[in-house]
């Protein structure tokens, strides 16, 4: 009798991406192969085929699952500000998400579940948007809005602020970021040093 003549498992979609966002968040998307991903899950080298096609068809159902996410997230926050507050700790908490759902190279853009997820997501984003009571340009705002949560969260991940934000919590950093821009006011005196 062998110890493994055949293996069922589960729930291999979600074991798939599992291995895929370790694979991610240790070496970049450049690193994911199906191949090594069915090796990681214990099943035929053509078994992830079943569910994705492809690594692009993987890549895919990762960004439309951390869209998903983002928007979940964002909707548990009272304001504009707490959004990008949540739209910060996201990034944080879901790097390798975070790292394939801005490049749409890597994506199928026209995948129906993938859409959804990011119209969902730009809802939620609108959303905060709309609770300004003077913007003025409302498309504008929320870019600008976008821009700084996503810039800063960007910069945390890459390394490039860690001197900047030092040991303080990165989410009362960017609250304080917003602070300074949104009211003209500094931070509390000790949070001005630059890297």
């Amino acid at each position: 009798m062998t110890t493994r003549s055949t293996y069922h498992h589960g729930d291999l979609r979600q074991a798939v991406l599992a291995a895929a966002l370790d694979v991610i968040t240790a070496e970049g998307p450049g690193a994911l192969s199906l191949r090594d991903l069915a090796r990681r899950a214990g099943v035929s080298h053509a078994a992830p085929a079943h569910h994705f096609k492809d690594r692009t068809g993987l890549l895919t159902a990762l960004a439309a699952e951390g869209y998903g996410l983002l928007a979940e997230a964002l909707a548990a926050a009272p304001d504009l500000r707490e959004r990008g507050v949540r739209y910060v700790r996201f990034a944080v908490e879901h790097p390798a998400h975070f790292q394939v759902m801005f490049q749409p190279g890597l994506l199928r853009a026209d995948d129906p579940d993938l859409l959804a997820a990011k119209e969902r997501a730009s809802a939620e984003l609108r959303a905060g948007v709309a609770g300004l009571t003077d913007t003025g340009d409302a498309r504008s705002a929320g870019i600008a809005a976008w821009s700084l949560a996503h810039g800063f969260a960007t910069l945390l991940l890459t390394h490039n602020v860690t001197g900047a934000v030092g040991d303080r919590d990165p989410e009362e950093y960017f609250r304080s970021l917003t602070g300074l821009l949104f009211s003209g006011q500094l931070p509390p005196s000790g949070q001005q040093e630059r890297e």
